[in-house]
């Protein structure tokens, strides 16, 4: 997510959630030890060796296989005593196809905050094999990620009670609920994880991001940043803009929103694709199932669905029920990607019949729940990370305050957007900024690709972002189509423009458009 609680996963993680993926082990396949670096100029080279299956904290799945190695870096749990206690950072990487012509590596994040790369760069490589040829692709657990120092709350039990909430609440008795399970989540994360929580910033993380390049032998950074991973990568070119070599931003987070206002661009653009999904129904005639002949009873038929479950929850998975707040959750998680249209229309169809099993496992997916009642750490990350980066905490009163607001950007996820504003408001630790600093004077050119169908970083955002890396920094592509992100719809324009950027160093003129076919 940008700044709440609908997380901006790219497509190709959530389909990666699903598939088998692989996990990186410690040092390498002969035993070696971890690499540990002490200053910021003597970072050793890595151990690479064979990759472990991702463990329940990654999500789970199978091993990735031989095309893939696996290391761990030492990084300083508080860069202010760099010589102090350190944690692991997981990598993995597959080698560049053509090792004559290699240009070095390409480090991947894939967004969340919370994603764990380790899981999900092998089940999404296909997408980059053309940047494979002349690139290592690599990625990695960002420190309170996975297995990178892992920030843990609730066990699994209790994250299924609390997912099944009810977060619109409204009676008294609903926000007495709602509040005591988030000061509950909290107390849990502080109690399993009080000491990594003040240092799992996106300021120590785009530290981390350097200490990564020092340890591959890269002179320069060249990365591919997806959806929070975009945010990352401005912190990174703030702090080191002379480290900056050929750079994408794709599904790009505003960086002069604050918390609130992110939240309110999410209402937007959620309304937004789920306007265009309905639309596209409507089009679709008979062959559509949903009940409907405009996309606003398309539209007004979900609410009812929202309203119903409300009032009484239906059969879910297993033992459990389908409620309003997991429904909503898994229609978020299908507008993630036109791909995902097609479940979102049988789910609200089944819903609407008294079953609720396949919006279930949308919301899941979302939540990074396996089909064994697992949790990935995705949502304590996300959590841990957002709080320790914003400074705003808001009251009973700031939310309650601000949802008519909410309402009118999204009559479907504006009350779930706005009371999620209250999940930093007790957290033990204090946030670092209202919106970060992403100016990067002197920095080669950044790619920022903004998606005009974007539900999740709506695609003003990107021109925001090109505008405060820089004259000459901030180059802007717009793609005029739908999901979250744009390389991985398949778009030859945005692919052709992306490739030459970073294979033939052929910077796109600002302002191109690329339309979806």
């Amino acid at each position: 997510m940008p700044r709440n609680v609908l997380r901006a996963a790219t497509a190709t993680a959530i389909a990666a959630a699903l598939l088998t993926t692989g996990a990186c082990s410690d040092g390498d396949s002969s035993g070696g030890k971890r690499t540990r670096t002490g200053g910021a100029k003597d970072a050793k080279p890595l151990s690479w060796g064979g990759c472990d299956a991702p463990t329940a904290a990654e999500g789970g799945g199978q091993a990735p296989g031989q095309d893939w190695q696996c290391a761990t870096l030492d990084v300083p749990l508080d860069y202010a005593e760099p010589e102090g206690e350190m944690i692991p950072l997981a990598l993995i990487r597959a080698k560049a196809r053509n090792k004559a012509k290699r240009l070095g590596s390409l480090v991947f994040n894939f967004g969340g905050p919370g994603g764990s790369g380790i899981a999900t760069l092998p089940g999404a490589a296909k997408e980059y094999e053309a940047l494979r040829a002349r690139y290592d692709l690599v990625s990695f657990d960002p420190r309170g990620v996975g297995r990178s120092a892992p920030v843990r709350c609730e066990n699994d039990r209790q994250l299924d009670a609390y997912y099944a909430q009810d977060s619109s609440p409204e009676t008294p008795e609903e926000e007495k609920a709602f509040l005591d399970g988030i000061r509950a989540y909290q107390q849990a994360c502080r109690a399993n994880s009080g000491k990594v929580l003040p240092y799992v910033g996106t300021e120590n993380a785009a530290r981390d991001l350097d200490r990564i390049r020092q340890a591959l032998g890269d002179e320069k950074l060249n990365y591919f940043g997806i959806s929070y991973g975009t945010e990352l990568g401005g912190v990174y070119a703030h702090l080191f803009p002379k480290n900056v070599g050929r750079a994408v931003f794709d599904a790009v987070v505003d960086p002069t929103k604050d918390a609130e206002q992110g939240a309110l661009g999410q209402a937007k653009g959620f309304q937004l694709a789920l306007g265009n999904f309905a639309q596209d129904c409507v089009n679709r005639g008979d062959r559509c199932r949903l009940q409907g002949s405009t996309a606003k009873e398309i539209e007004d038929n979900v609410i009812k669905l929202q309203k119903d479950l409300a009032a009484k929850p239906i059969a879910g998975i297993g033992g459990r029920q389908l409620t309003e707040s997991q429904a909503t959750n898994g229609i978020a998680q299908a507008l993630y990607s036109k791909e995902l249209w097609p479940l979102l229309e049988q789910g609200l169809d089944e819903a609407d019949g008294g079953q609720g099993q396949l919006l279930m496992a949308l919301s899941d997916a979302l939540n990074g729940r396996d089909q064994n009642g697992r949790y990935s750490n995705i949502g304590a990350a996300n959590t841990a990370i957002n709080c320790a980066d914003s400074k705003e905490r808001y009251t009973l009163e700031d939310t309650k305050a601000g949802l008519p607001e909410f309402r009118s950007a999204s009559p479907v996820f504006g009350d779930f957007l706005g009371w999620a504003m209250m999940s930093c408001t007790d957290w033990p630790v204090a946030g670092a900024w209202k919106t970060p600093d992403v100016s990067a004077p002197g920095a080669a050119p950044i790619l920022v690709i903004g998606n005009t169908g974007d539900p999740a970083t709506p695609y003003e955002g990107a021109r925001k972002m090109a505008e405060r890396l820089g004259k000459g920094v901030g180059v802007e592509l717009t793609y005029k189509g739908e999901g979250h992100g744009a390389y991985n719809s398949g778009d030859r324009c945005v692919q052709g423009a992306v490739n030459a950027y970073l294979l033939d160093g052929k910077v796109p003129g600002a302002g191109t458009v690329c339309t979806a076919a």
